[in-house]
């Protein structure tokens, strides 16, 4: 599927309980920078776009797609860049549903002028966890539990700057049995022969954390934690690290923790991790995005685990970029979408 105005993807989510999905689209079509941006919906079987809207052309607007949440809520970060400024204003619009192809509404964050940098992927519960960071407040990172369709808000966490700054390679997900957010951290910015990972859980009722040591596997140490995902109902975790090309998997109510290799690759294998992990709670598999499969011969591929560490399946056809972020799922469908293989494409796959 390519976008209809043949701009570049920032952001893209899919209907888990539906058939419509939803992207933003930008590209830069003049020598003075002006951009073509707008939103874009299309359906998830056939990957068909049916409406394009909220159509900005000039220098002073863009989107980018936050993701689709319960009730096919869709939530979309809009820069406005004002006049004589190269600071954009962020603003949230919503699309309460994604099948209503245009914005309905707005979500007002309840601390001024944040960049909402992750959302976890829960589209079972109005309740939707996000991380933050406050943009004139030295980035510091925060929690929000907001029901997004209703502008309402939870509790707000203000996290630790010195764990959980952009340095460390913050990663979010949720333990929903347990109403814990689950953040995956590198906590020394992921040097070669650093410490371990750390996985740390908020209970989203009372702020309390809970540390747990992660894998160090390999010649230089785990490094950056490049991906994570959390089976929302048994608690199993996925992570991928950058320097041992490794999926580690941890049992957060067990506080267990083994890992594997990636396929064709070893410990000290950095160019051979992987990236993004999706989880189908479903069928009880995990999703990884590998940039460059089996030193690359074969393109990009998703490779499928269960929650054991045991190698269900290697989808092989993708071209990913380094840093690719998870595929989405449809878990009813066996249906997933991804990245590529252009900046301006996604490509359907099932598994």
């Amino acid at each position: 599927m390519t976008t209809l105005d043949g701009g570049q993807i920032f952001g893209f989510d899919i209907n888990q309980k539906g058939n419509d999905g939803a992207l933003a689209s930008a590209q830069t079509i003049d020598p003075e920078g002006d951009t073509l941006v707008s939103v874009e919906t299309f359906n998830q079987n056939t990957g068909a776009i049916t409406k394009s809207f909220a159509r900005h052309q000039g220098k002073r607007h863009e989107y980018s797609f936050d993701g689709i949440f319960a009730n096919d809520i869709g939530l979309v970060t809009h820069y406005v860049t004002p006049p004589n400024s190269i600071f954009a204003i962020r603003y949230y619009d919503v699309m309460n549903p994604v099948t209503a192809q245009k914005f309905t509404g707005a979500w007002t964050p309840p601390i001024h002028d944040i960049d909402v940098l992750q959302g976890v992927e829960n589209q079972d519960s109005s309740k939707s966890v996000l991380f933050a960071i406050e943009l004139k407040n030295q980035d510091r990172p925060d929690l929000i539990v907001s029901d997004i369709a209703a502008n309402t808000f939870g509790h707000i966490y203000h996290l630790d700057p010195n764990l959980f700054g952009g340095g460390n390679g913050p990663r979010l997900s949720e333990f929903s049995a347990a109403n814990e957010a689950v953040i995956a951290l590198s906590p020394d910015g992921g040097r070669v022969g650093g410490a371990a990972p750390l996985n740390v859980l908020i209970d989203l009722r009372t702020g309390k954390t809970t540390m747990l040591t992660g894998l160090n596997n390999g010649p230089f140490g785990a490094g950056y934690v490049n991906g994570l995902a959390v089976d929302p109902n048994t608690g199993i975790a996925a992570t991928t690290t950058e320097l041992n090309a490794q999926v580690e998997f941890y049992d957060l109510t067990k506080r267990t923790a083994t890992a594997v290799q990636l396929p064709c690759s070893r410990p000290g294998d950095q160019g051979l991790s992987g990236a993004g992990i999706a989880v189908d709670p479903v069928h009880k598999l995990f999703l990884v995005s590998e940039p460059f499969y089996c030193n690359g011969q074969q393109g990009s591929a998703i490779v499928v685990y269960d929650e054991h560490g045991t190698l269900i399946e290697t989808i092989t056809g993708f071209k990913f970029a380094i840093a690719e972020p998870a595929a989405v799922l449809n878990p009813s469908k066996r249906l997933g979408w991804a990245f590529g293989p252009s900046f301006s494409q996604l490509q359907q796959f099932f598994y």
